[in-house]
């Protein structure tokens, strides 16, 4: 699995496989997106626009929105509502400013009711229409605002002086008329300037900001909802575990594959087998409480080990472990007695060792089973068995731990003369075991059995 490329196989079969574990953990995600939200306060929130009117750039309106989000504008706010407990300090991380099409800035409120977020954004969209008008009309800076109309008195009595003179020129010679003719155009253009000086006062254009309307009274809460926290959890606990899953087969240590197997123990596969999927009878030492809710939410079902391919009835099952027989008379022609090892707990190999000794029928070497612990394997001294026979599950033990188990064969006298893979299959039905089977179906069953045996 460390090697492997993570497709949506993988994540199907983490799914099919832990679906108790997964839906537990998605409840508990759950469960706490609901907590969270009783901790969390409901929040309400509403608009209210302001339009302004004439030509603006976007770096103005941009401006704009900052000022109606300004300390100044939150905290005039603030005062004018006179909310308990709440200044402008709390208000201004409860109001936003957003400029749309149409020189349009939506300011937005957040509250606890829909009353209170209404009453935020209509107060504060008030004192920013009064906050701009004051700055473009009656501001601070007197001189600013008194320069432009001074400029027009001047131009005013100028053009009087102008006409003044004109009159005084009423001789008809070429100088005279002349000079009536350039006095009426310094004039003209005098007018001209007062026009585009009305037209260029920014107070003309910026002064009148509109609040269009009341904001709307919120229907629902804003986001995050109860609804969406629940929801949220599930998801987020759902997708913990089953990241948790990946990372933990990418880290995880213990052999899966039949070639790494036989590599780490000094042998060749004899086959694999499958065992009834039912559950075995407990284990002493997986009597406590921890396994036993291993069991509940099955936590214990192996999802990173592929499924051994299925014998399809118990004749099919039979026929597989026939052939580990007729393999193992084929390494040992002498019908000697054989030790059967099998990892202490194993539950799955320890079943199939017993099917294999059922199915011995009398024929080759007599077996004798023995359960060897991994931590410390000990294997009982040679008294005239021919080898040690290995039936152990896939994705259980590492490397290390099987060339324990190997040494320890090695020391008491024994050779491995091959190992067998049990996996758990699917329990055959009694409308499927009493079905009669299609001659061909055996060989096809047991087709995968022969990979690395030589033959």
């Amino acid at each position: 699995m460390s090697d492997d490329t993570i497709r949506l196989v993988t994540i199907g079969r983490i799914i099919r496989r832990r679906r108790r574990l997964l839906t537990v953990l998605a409840v508990v995600g759950a469960l706490v997106g609901y907590g969270t939200s009783l901790l969390l306060p409901p929040r309400y929130t509403t608009s209210a626009s302001v339009l302004l009117p004439g030509a603006w750039e976007e770096r103005e309106l941009l401006t704009q929105a900052e000022i109606a989000t300004s300390s100044v504008v939150v905290d005039r706010a603030a005062a004018a509502l006179d909310w308990s407990g709440t200044d402008g300090v709390e208000l201004r991380e409860r109001v936003t400013a957003q400029t749309a099409d149409g020189n349009i800035v939506k300011i937005s409120g957040t509250a606890d009711s829909p009353e209170r977020a209404q009453q935020l954004a209509d107060q504060v969209a008030r004192q920013f229409v009064s906050f701009a008008a004051r700055i473009a009309g009656d501001g601070t800076d007197p001189e600013a605002v008194g320069g432009p109309e001074a400029l027009r008195q001047m131009v005013v009595q100028t053009s009087r002086r102008i006409t003044e003179l004109a009159e005084d020129s009423t001789g008809q010679s070429v100088e005279s008329v002349q000079t009536r003719t350039e006095l009426a155009k310094l004039r003209t253009a005098l007018q001209e300037a007062v026009r585009k000086l009305d037209e260029a006062d920014p107070a003309a254009d910026q002064a009148d900001m509109v609040v269009m309307g009341p904001a709307a009274r919120p229907t629902g809460e804003a986001p995050p909802t109860r609804i969406q926290l629940v929801a949220g959890g599930a998801l987020l606990f759902f997708l913990i575990a089953v990241v948790g899953h990946l990372a933990a087969a990418r880290m995880s240590r213990r052999l899966r594959t039949e070639a790494e197997i036989a590599a780490a123990l000094g042998s060749a596969s004899l086959g694999i087998v499958d065992v009834p999927g039912a559950p075995a009878a407990p284990r002493p030492e997986d009597t406590g409480r921890w396994a036993g809710l291993r069991r509940l939410v099955g936590a214990d079902v192996r999802w990173d080990v592929p499924p051994p391919q299925a014998s399809g009835d118990e004749a099919g099952r039979r026929v597989r472990y026939r052939r580990v027989h007729a393999r193992l008379r084929e390494r040992l022609p002498d019908p000697r007695e054989l030790l059967v090892v099998v990892p202490e707990g194993d539950g799955t190999a320890l079943r199939a060792a017993g099917q294999l000794l059922a199915e011995a029928g009398g024929e080759g070497p007599v077996l004798r089973t023995v359960e060897v612990p991994v931590a410390g394997p000990l294997v009982p001294d040679r008294d005239g068995e021919s080898g040690v026979l290995v039936v152990l599950s896939a994705g259980l033990w590492t490397a290390e731990e099987l060339a324990g188990v190997a040494g320890a064969c090695a020391d008491a006298g024994h050779e491995v003369v091959g190992i067998v893979l049990a996996g758990a299959g699917w329990a055959p039905s009694a409308r499927s075991a009493g079905r009669p089977r299609p001659p061909a179906a055996p060989a096809l069953a047991v087709g995968d059995d022969t990979r690395g045996v030589s033959r």
